[in-house]
């Protein structure tokens, strides 16, 4: 398409909600000239925050994430939906910076966050360093006024009985040079009547200063409120007319949690908010997807408040006047003859090195050695990419040689340690590798005897996981087409809704992040195995 065809056609293009799909929450949206970033929790998957980029704030394509070692964050032992939340992406004086909070716990108020900075050239780095800022709260992010200086704002936790333990938001003066806080910190904001203040974000407009908070929860009364102050250490008066954006109280919209909102400016001087939103099966049920990304288009007249048309998340938005920028389609196979994985995957609780996650031993192959088992939160195995679709699937082809029944290789619909469904490549005790089929919800195991399929020797087995509506289905191919397992599992477990379990109010597990499909490896015994994937293929549809 010719720039001439691209410009004409910019009119009538608009932004489908949402943008990034799947489990993509807590969007951080940052402008750099042309380019458009948004930057995503993570949780307990490397690599930590990923990053997507725009040209034109309708179509995205992934670039990959931040956090891709240790040196920047170590997962080992992270529990389900810890780790990376909240990640602030921001630009100054030419350089990226990043601030994101690492949580280590939920039970009883305690959630034992460590918040954290590092800066680079580009956004692909290399990025510094990080700086340990502080543990007082979480969702933190950076503001760089017009003077010149820079602050760091974040929720101020208050772990005591009795005590909201959404204490308010607190901002501290942060000096980039030295890169450390400065002088001492201060509450700005202690919320609205919704509560559960959080993720605070500030910016400058037409003389005055503007803090965009989420609250309510992250669930159905999730929100994004805006007030305002002509000093940046308040009184922030809330708008009068409420929330910004919410689908609370509307179980008809599609787009449902819409909150946790970050605000981007175009060159001509429009405005869009990306926001979290999720997308449940049936009105107000599960999520399977997750938290998503989804951008609206926000009007703000001059000397008023900025608004959303009906204050609701819409499925189409009309697009910034700005030339279509479309990219190249992903391709649907992974055929493993890069270097490195494809920003499409993640790995659980460590980053994909050469010791595990190896692309060079057999060429087009991925080979992975095997880990620890299905609740092992130090070195699992499982290679993954998020579930984008009510209905997808992910096939493989795998070669696997089994000693026994403590090695364990293929593809899994996954959610977190507790609920899952795994088929597997194994040994039975008469010494047959056999395909056996297993799930766990909320940590009771299921195992499916019935459906143990001999393999007959086949040394080079395909292997299916399909996501269709509310079932989970799995498939094997042994050389002669396409066999389903005739089981429908239930794929609304593998969902935030299903995840969180509270025990006499207080959370005993939260469900933050999203389903996947993946390739999984156990090795029980420490016996050195390893599994070779020769190609891995993703469908919608």
């Amino acid at each position: 398409m010719s720039t001439e065809t691209a410009a004409a056609v910019t009119a009538a293009r608009s932004i489908q909600n949402p943008v990034l799909r799947g489990f993509n929450p807590d969007p951080s949206v940052l402008r750099v000239g042309a380019d458009y970033y948004v930057a995503t929790s993570t949780f307990e998957w490397y690599p930590g925050v990923r990053v997507h980029h725009s040209r034109d704030l309708v179509h995205w394509r992934a670039v990959g994430g931040i956090i891709t070692d240790r040196r920047l964050l170590d997962l080992r032992g992270a529990g389900d939906s810890n780790g990376v939340w909240a990640p602030d992406l921001t630009y100054h004086d030419g350089r990226f910076h990043l601030i994101y909070s690492d949580v280590a716990s939920f039970a009883s108020g305690y959630w034992d966050p460590r918040n954290f900075h590092t800066s680079a050239p580009a956004i692909e780095g290399p990025w510094d360093d990080a700086v340990l800022l502080h543990g007082r709260g979480f969702d933190a992010s950076l503001f760089h006024d017009e003077d010149g200086s820079t602050w760091l704002l974040n929720l101020c936790a208050d772990w005591r009985p009795g005590r909201d333990r959404f204490g308010g938001i607190e901002i501290q003066r942060y000096d980039l040079t030295e890169r450390k806080l400065v002088g001492e910190p201060r509450i700005i904001f202690t919320g609205t009547a919704a509560g559960l203040t959080e993720g605070p974000h500030v910016y400058r407009h037409e003389g005055w200063y503007w803090l965009v908070t989420a609250e309510g929860g992250t669930s159905w009364e999730h929100q994004v409120t805006v007030a305002r102050s002509r000093e940046l250490f308040g009184p922030y008066e809330p708008d009068p007319a409420g929330p910004l954006l919410t689908s609370f109280g509307r179980p008809e919209l599609r787009l449902q949690k819409a909150g946790h909102g970050s605000l981007v400016r175009t060159a001509d001087g429009q405005w869009y908010l990306a926001h979290l939103t999720a997308r449940p099966a049936t009105p107000l049920g599960n999520c399977v997807l997750g938290r998503e990304t989804a951008i609206q288009r926000v009007e703000w007249p001059a000397g008023g408040w900025p608004r959303i048309d009906g204050g609701i998340p819409a499925e189409e938005v009309p697009a910034p006047g700005l030339p279509a920028h479309p990219w190249p389609d992903e391709p649907a196979t992974d055929h493993f003859d890069g270097p490195a994985l494809g920003p499409e995957w993640s790995t659980l609780r460590r980053p994909a090195t050469p010791d595990w996650v190896d692309l060079t031993t057999r060429p087009s192959h991925l080979r992975v050695h095997g880990g620890q088992s299905p609740v092992g939160r130090q070195a699992p195995s499982l290679v993954a990419r998020r579930v984008g679709a009510a209905s997808c699937e992910l096939s493989t082809v795998v070669e696997f040689d089994p000693r026994d029944h403590r090695h364990l290789a293929g593809v899994t619909a996954y959610y977190n340690t507790t609920n899952w469904h795994y088929l597997y490549l194994t040994r039975s005790d008469d010494g047959r590798v056999v395909l056996e089929l297993l799930s766990s919800d909320r940590g009771r195991r299921t195992a499916h005897p019935g459906l143990t399929v001999d393999t007959g020797g086949a040394t080079r087995v395909g292997l299916r996981a399909r996501f269709d509506g509310p079932a989970v289905r799995f498939g094997y191919d042994l050389g002669a087409g396409w066999q389903e397992l005739p089981v429908a599992l239930d794929a609304t477990i593998l969902s935030d809704e299903h995840a969180a379990h509270v025990v006499d109010g207080e959370p005993a597990a939260w469900g933050f992040t999203g389903a996947f499909l993946g390739l999984w490896v156990q090795d029980l015994g420490a016996d050195g195995v390893h599994a070779d994937f020769d190609e891995a293929t993703y469908r919608e549809g």
